[in-house]
């Protein structure tokens, strides 16, 4: 979806169903064929990589979901996406790619360096 108040919509509803736990919202959120490219740095190095279908990334993203985390919408490469804080830090980047009201794919960043790099630029702090 080239509207990005469209696409604002559709993350904003995903981190809602997200932070309350709502794996049917989630799923319904995402294309059936969704795809889920993560890097963690060394922070889960467990997480896999890519993950593909709705049911395993709302998965991944409801084990992935910080208390006391704060979002902010921000345009990542062009299109909505959101840089998470925890304590006042850059904790992760989500970029998102939405088609015809669906997601059909996220990209997850949460390397330390390559966050407070990539949060400094689209929030305009550096």
């Amino acid at each position: 979806d080239a509207d990005l108040a469209r696409q604002r919509a559709v993350v904003d509803a995903f981190f809602r169903a997200t932070r309350g736990g709502d794996f049917d919202g989630l799923v319904a959120l995402l294309d059936p064929d969704v795809t889920l490219r993560s890097d963690y740095g060394g922070r889960r190095p467990a997480a896999p990589k890519v993950t593909h279908g709705a049911a395993a990334v709302a998965g991944q993203a409801l084990i992935g979901a910080l208390p006391g985390a704060e979002l902010h919408p921000a345009l990542v490469n062009g299109t909505a996406g959101m840089v998470i804080t925890v304590h006042g830090r850059p904790f992760a980047v989500m970029g998102f790619t939405v088609a015809a009201g669906k997601i059909i794919e996220l990209d997850a960043i949460a390397g330390p360096e390559r966050v407070r790099r990539i949060a400094a630029a689209v929030l305009g702090n550096e």
